[in-house]
């Protein structure tokens, strides 16, 4: 070592001072890749990808392997520059020495190259896997023996080994993902990917037609007024029952109908053979489940029914995929036609408005977890039926009973949010 020039030496520690920085940005950058994106970079067979996803597989190995390189390398620059220093200024420079070199390593070969391969991973992964892979398999004696007595003093500190993949997203892991995406997915699309989501936290009998909405045959009236009310429907199917839609006989095809009707061979015969039998959904049934079920079932629409099988009201496959891509109609999407604006800034509120529709449509936060309707959320809170003129604060929005029929609210107004009610906005 004495007779090797000191610039052959300067050389010398300059190069590993560089593969020691190559060591440590390529752990950082190998372990701080996305292993979703790293996964489909695999599936479009980006080379690198691969041979990184490779690496990656045997976690343990390809640690050992850089530890082994980067510490090797470190000792054998320490010893450099020991001797640098010893022929520069003799055994009173080796302090002096050990300090510079410490510095020099934390900033040019560990600092500085891990932070680079942070923020561009992939650029220092890739190309670092074209050498870690040939090098594995030179060293593999080497690293397999390093494996195993690191792994036997865990064993014996208590350590499992094998652990359950953690790769998989959560429902709320995903969202959080999907929240993140910013410009790669458009809004409308986020929007649409959380509504999924969101469909197991919602059921059928939050988005249902209550039984009183429910407009059906009943097989009891006048033929002549079955026969109009069949050419006028707006529904493509309609519930056919007898008196009662807890007598409900089955569901009838509008298309069958008139089929019937243009060749004059329409009797009640004929409509009873048409009727489909009923589909029933329990009330409590996940909004993704019952989709999937209307799919199994080559259903369209069903009937909600409580645990006593009485029917609650109805729910189609329609109302379950508003839930995902929002109304099909301009007008649906921006106004609720039983919402009625006011001049003071207030709006009136039949009594029948669903809350998650009010919610969704008019931007408000009133609470979805109990009740399902404005006349619900307003007796529960008052646990009683109030009188007209009443006033109440729900949520924060000051609420007026204006008009109430039998034991409802038929209509209530409602202000905006944490305003005071005066007596001009009650007369």
């Amino acid at each position: 070592m004495h007779d090797i020039p000191l610039a052959v030496l300067f050389g010398i520690l300059f190069l590993l001072l560089a593969l020691s920085a190559f060591f440590s940005s390529s752990e950082t950058g190998l372990m701080s890749l996305n292993r979703y994106r790293l996964r489909h970079l695999v599936k479009n067979n980006h080379r690198g990808a691969i041979r990184a996803s490779q690496l990656l597989e045997q976690p343990d190995k390809l640690i050992g392997l850089i530890l082994l390189g980067n510490n090797f390398i470190n000792i054998l620059a320490s010893s450099i520059a020991t001797i640098i220093a010893l022929r520069l200024g003799g055994e009173a420079a080796i302090a002096i020495g050990a300090g510079i070199l410490t510095f020099v390593l934390l900033i040019f070969s560990e600092v500085a190259p891990k932070t680079v391969a942070a923020l561009y991973p992939e650029k220092i992964a890739f190309p670092a896997a074209f050498v870690y892979a040939p090098l594995l398999k030179i060293l593999y004696p080497i690293v397999w023996l390093i494996n195993i007595l690191a792994n036997s003093l865990l064993k014996l500190s208590g350590i499992k080994l094998k652990q359950k993949n953690t790769e998989h997203l959560s429902t709320e892991e995903l969202r959080t993902v999907v929240n993140e995406a910013g410009a790669l997915i458009p809004k409308s699309h986020q929007k649409m990917l959380l509504s999924i989501l969101d469909l197991e936290k919602v059921t059928v009998e939050d988005i249902m037609i209550p039984r009183n909405e429910i407009i059906g045959i009943d097989l009891n009236d006048e033929w002549g007024q079955i026969v109009e009310q069949l050419q006028h429907s707006q529904h493509t199917r309609v519930p056919v029952f007898r008196d009662d839609i807890n007598q409900v006989v089955g569901f009838i095809h509008a298309r069958n109908v008139l089929h019937l009707l243009a060749q004059d061979q329409f009797s009640m015969d004929a409509l009873l053979e048409a009727v489909r039998e009923a589909y029933f959904v329990p009330e409590t049934t996940p909004l993704n489940t019952q989709l999937l079920k209307f799919q199994q079932q080559e259903r369209r629409i069903g009937l909600v029914v409580d645990e006593y099988g009485d029917i609650l009201g109805l729910v189609t496959l329609e109302d379950i995929l508003e839930e995902i891509v929002g109304e099909f109609t301009s007008e649906a999407a921006t106004t609720i036609k039983d919402v009625h604006p006011q001049e003071n800034g207030s709006f009136l509120i039949d009594g029948s408005a669903n809350i998650r529709d009010l919610n969704r449509v008019m931007k408000w936060s009133l609470s979805a977890t109990g009740p399902k309707t404005f006349n619900g959320l307003i007796t529960e809170h008052l646990e009683s039926i109030p009188e007209p003129g009443i006033s109440v604060k729900i949520s924060g929005y000051p609420i007026e009973i204006v008009q109430t029929q039998g034991n409802t609210v038929k209509t209530a107004r409602i202000f905006p949010k944490d305003r005071t009610l005066t007596e001009e906005d009650q007369t």
